[in-house]
């Protein structure tokens, strides 16, 4: 019995001959069945690659998202470590004042020590207990020795360096944009010695975001000197200091590149340009191309 078939003719474009060839059905069937497997089988690549190169492109996000979230948890930890050395160093202060000057908040309590309960105490109790001491030292201090206004203009520098900042509108070294810098720049090696550069009060000694740890002395008179990115803090609030009395060490506290002292001069809460109190004195003579 004769099999079904297709015939196929095929002519010749110069000679017109023709030529016919007899295909069985069964052979077409078999190449239509190996095109449509060949087309599920390309299918199935192009779906399996777009579907790799999506996971891949989501796997790249999760993993900047990682890394992001991972700088954020070691701002974070740090922080953390901060405020813990922060605490610490209130307690130190604490009792440094408590010993020196026999101040106290209360009387103490009963002879039994079981009678105290809870000895440790908590945060929120250990910063009221520094505050008043704070407060309770400034006022004596202020009352007890006014000799501090003798040399109160800043006329010295803070640390032998040199001038890498200057005041006024700049590049901000982490944004790029334009931005208006405070004070100067003073480079040295860290830890270094910072001096007070005129006879005052300090006012503040301790850590704020972008200055790390900083120290504002009150010279009287509405003007004020700022001392930041230290790694180190040798006052507390409160201290009388004298013209060249080492307040602290240069670091790299705060939002800095490299090791330096960054020095403010305030008037009524107001920067200004501290390069007018710095070039009258011959411990760092600054560099001539900078513009001020």
């Amino acid at each position: 019995m004769q099999q079904p078939y297709f015939v196929v003719v095929l002519a010749h474009s110069l000679h017109g001959r023709l030529r016919r060839f007899q295909v069985p059905q069964r052979v077409v069937y078999l190449i239509l069945a190996f095109a449509l497997l060949g087309c599920v089988s390309m299918f199935g690549f192009v779906s399996s690659y777009v579907r790799m190169a999506w996971k891949v492109v989501h796997y790249n996000s999760l993993r900047e998202e990682v890394r992001a979230l991972r700088a954020q948890y070691e701002n974070l930890q740090r922080e953390a470590h901060e405020t813990h050395d922060q605490l610490a160093t209130l307690q130190l202060f604490a009792s440094q004042v408590s010993v020196a000057y026999g101040i106290k908040q209360k009387l103490e309590g009963p002879a039994d020590i079981s009678g105290e309960g809870r000895l440790i105490p908590t945060y929120q109790e250990t910063l009221q207990e520094y505050n008043f001491l704070r407060s309770t030292t400034f006022s004596r201090f202020r009352n007890f020795s006014p000799r501090w206004r003798a040399n109160s203009r800043p006329n010295i520098w803070p640390v032998e360096g040199r001038l890498q900042g200057s005041f006024g509108m700049r590049i901000d070294p982490f944004s790029g944009e334009g931005s208006f810098h405070r004070g100067v720049d003073i480079s040295a090696p860290y830890g270094s010695p910072v001096r007070v550069t005129a006879d005052g009060v300090v006012v503040q000694a301790g850590y704020m975001s972008g200055y790390g740890r900083l120290v504002v002395v009150d010279h009287g008179n509405g003007l004020q000197t700022v001392y930041a990115h230290l790694s180190r803090i040798s006052v507390i609030p409160g201290q009388e200091v004298r013209r060249g009395e080492i307040i602290g060490g240069v670091g790299t506290s705060g939002r800095v590149t490299a090791p330096h002292l960054h020095y403010e001069v305030r008037i009524a809460g107001n920067p200004v340009n501290p390069f007018t109190y710095l070039r009258s004195s011959l411990v760092a003579p600054p560099r001539r191309d900078l513009p001020f």
